[in-house]
């Protein structure tokens, strides 16, 4: 690092000279899943609107994970080239283009293809907000892995919570097309972090000196000081593939959005058909949500306090467990109970996000890591919704369907445990 660099004073104290950063890193998060949750609860106004049927909502359904799983293998490409923070404004940027486009959708098709371009730009923000924090904030990851991830919840329970409402008020287009403003909010602070870079020394830079300095003098995580245009940040020489760290946070993360996503798009209707409104599914979606923003809460902290989560991971799949039953045998007996068990196993999500971090050593290994997870993860989880769909179909009830699910999870725990074993990525690779 260059001495005068060095040496330059720094005009404000560290967090207040990361705060662009951080407000990036927590509006981008809130727009990771406006257009799935904006989406679900108006799948049956649409299907009127455009004439289809549970296949083409099993369809939309898979659409979310399908693009998660591409842009997660070619994000860290893309985040290599261009650095991750013109990938995050480019994120935020096609978010908000395929959010506000599909506001004005015409047919069914129109209304995939939009979709799909506003869930590229999430699919990116997905993959680069991990290595975001392990760069700017290496000294206080669980902090603002929980802060992100709670927000992310936020930006999850919001749009389930009011597409109805909104769609009821003003019409089904205002309520899918509103999140885009959020979304090209999310851009500024990427463009004011852009701009101070490219004007000469930024605060950022110089916080991120002075939080070097003092990681290295207290003996804790320190975070990179060179390579600020590289995505990948650091000698990542690894292969992730070879690794038993990767394939334990893939299926773990795999298998939570393959769930998470079935229960996302097939909730409202498992629940319609046992007799609810249409106001309930969008309510119970939005229950869903909220309870994993109470995991997002606590658990980064938690995570980084223990050794082996493993634990963690049990007390989740006994949570999906008496969700599947209740759901099941009895959904509309107490369906309050049995969407808060389901919503408190997704805390593999907020647990996994922060495993990427403390798993790896840099920010080239958590860029590399993120993508493999994210990528093959959302590739494993993709048909999920469709399958779920295509079995209810089939057997014309849910025993099948949740069969399928109880099987995912068996997939889940031994993922946990493979990635809950305290032990390096650039250690395994």
């Amino acid at each position: 690092m260059n001495a005068d660099f060095l040496a330059a004073p720094l005009v404000r104290p560290l967090w207040r000279d990361r705060a662009l950063v951080l407000a990036g890193i927590a509006m981008s998060a809130f727009n990771l899943r406006t257009a799935v949750t904006s989406l679900t609860p108006l799948l049956d106004t649409l299907g009127d609107t455009f004439g289809f049927g549970p296949t083409m909502t099993g369809v939309l359904g898979m659409v979310p994970t399908a693009a998660f799983a591409v842009f997660g293998v070619v994000t860290p490409a893309i985040a290599h080239r261009l650095g991750l923070e013109r990938t995050a404004l480019l994120a935020m940027a096609l978010a908000a283009i395929g959010l506000f486009v599909r506001a004005f959708v015409g047919d069914t098709a129109m209304l995939l293809v939009t979709s799909a371009i506003a869930l590229s730009g999430m699919g990116m923000g997905n993959v680069v907000l991990p290595p975001l924090v392990k760069r700017y904030f290496a000294d206080r990851v669980g902090t603002v892995s929980t802060l992100y991830i709670t927000v992310l919840q936020l930006g999850t329970i919001l749009p389930a919570l009011l597409a109805v409402p909104i769609a009821t008020a003003a019409g089904w287009r205002v309520s899918l097309g509103a999140w885009s403003l959020i979304a090209a909010a999310a851009a500024l602070p990427w463009i004011g972090v852009l701009w101070m870079e490219r004007y000469g020394q930024s605060r950022q830079a110089k916080a991120l000196c002075q939080a070097h300095d003092e990681a290295v003098a207290s003996g804790d995580p320190a975070p990179e000081l060179d390579g600020a245009k590289d995505g990948a940040n650091g000698s990542a020489r690894g292969r992730v593939w070879r690794s038993p760290v990767a394939w334990g946070l893939t299926l773990m993360f795999g298998m939570t959005s393959l769930t998470t996503y079935s229960m996302f798009t097939w909730l409202p209707k498992l629940l319609t058909e046992a007799g609810g409104s249409h106001a309930l599914g969008g309510t119970m979606v939005a229950l869903f949500s909220t309870m994993g923003l109470l995991s997002a809460l606590f658990l980064p902290a938690l995570a980084v306090r223990i050794r082996n989560p493993f634990p963690i991971v049990v007390a989740c799949g006994a949570s999906y467990v008496g969700a599947f039953a209740g759901l099941l045998l009895a959904p509309m007996a107490a369906p309050l109970l049995w969407v808060a068990f389901l919503g408190l196993g997704p805390s593999t999500f907020p647990l996994s996000l922060t495993l990427i971090n403390l798993r790896t050593r840099t920010p080239g290994g958590s860029s590399r890591l993120s993508g493999f997870v994210q990528g093959v993860g959302y590739s494993l989880s993709c048909l999920g919704p469709l399958l779920f769909g295509w079995l209810h179909e089939a057997t014309h009830g849910w025993e099948w369907p949740f069969a399928f699910l109880t099987l995912c999870l068996l997939a889940l725990l031994y993922g946990g445990w493979l990635a809950s074993r305290p032990r390096m990525l650039e250690d395994t690779w």
